[in-house]
């Protein structure tokens, strides 16, 4: 079976995407921490672009069964890429259900927070909103705000359409594994989430879950109090 390597920020959103699925699938993985502020950002460094062109988080390093301290079998990044490796590789529990239109209506979901939402209210977006047009920490902060904010308008009827016990019937899949950090996200920005009790509901069950536990920002070996 390969083993892996994690490539992550404690507190970056689509690292802890990965780290969810990792947990889910049972799967264990040395941690590398990345640390996106420090000296101008880790990401930008020459060791961290030989893997990771883009200077992006997260990225995962697979080793092969005969040397896993060997060349990587291959380095994967973007997260949704990941996620559906992982779920191809380790198949059981599945993150995505067996009919295409089920498939294609779970990655709406998560397109929905992966493409729609999250990148509005990503650092270096918010980066760029200071350095060129001199936005201070209060109006990135609201710039974030409205973004989520609406994109959970959006994302609450979806999930009024699809959601059971999770956000597509009752078991887990993808669609839950991306919430939960973008919800906590919401919160970070101060979005009112009394008009998004769908998207409430779906996250408290999913922070039921064990696996969901361990991924959080406040269990990884890089957190700051």
């Amino acid at each position: 079976m390969p083993s892996y390597t994690l490539y992550s920020y404690f507190r970056s959103s689509a690292s802890w995407r990965v780290r969810i699925g990792l947990a889910l699938k049972g799967l264990p993985y040395r941690y590398r921490p990345v640390h996106l502020l420090r000296d101008g950002g880790e990401q930008f460094s020459d060791a961290y672009r030989a893997l990771n062109p883009m200077s992006e988080l997260p990225c995962l390093v697979v080793h092969g069964d005969a040397d896993p301290e060997g060349p990587p079998e291959a380095v994967l990044a973007q997260s949704i890429a990941i996620l559906e490796y992982l779920d191809e590789v380790h198949p059981s529990p599945p993150l995505l259900p067996s009919s295409a239109a089920d498939r294609a209506r779970v990655r709406q979901l998560v397109e929905s927070v992966n493409s729609s939402i999250q990148p509005l209210q990503n650092l270096k977006v918010l980066k760029h909103l200071h350095a060129a047009f001199g936005a201070d920490k209060d109006a990135t902060q609201a710039w974030g705000r409205h973004w989520i904010a609406q994109g959970f308008g959006g994302l609450e009827a979806l999930l009024a359409r699809t959601a059971g016990r999770h956000a597509f019937g009752d078991s887990v899949t993808l669609a839950d594994v991306v919430l939960v950090p973008q919800v906590f996200n919401a919160r970070r920005f101060g979005v009112e989430l009394a008009p998004f009790p769908t998207i409430q509901r779906v996250e408290a069950a999913a922070m039921a879950l064990p696996a969901f536990q361990a991924a959080t920002p406040d269990h990884q070996p890089d957190h700051e109090g």
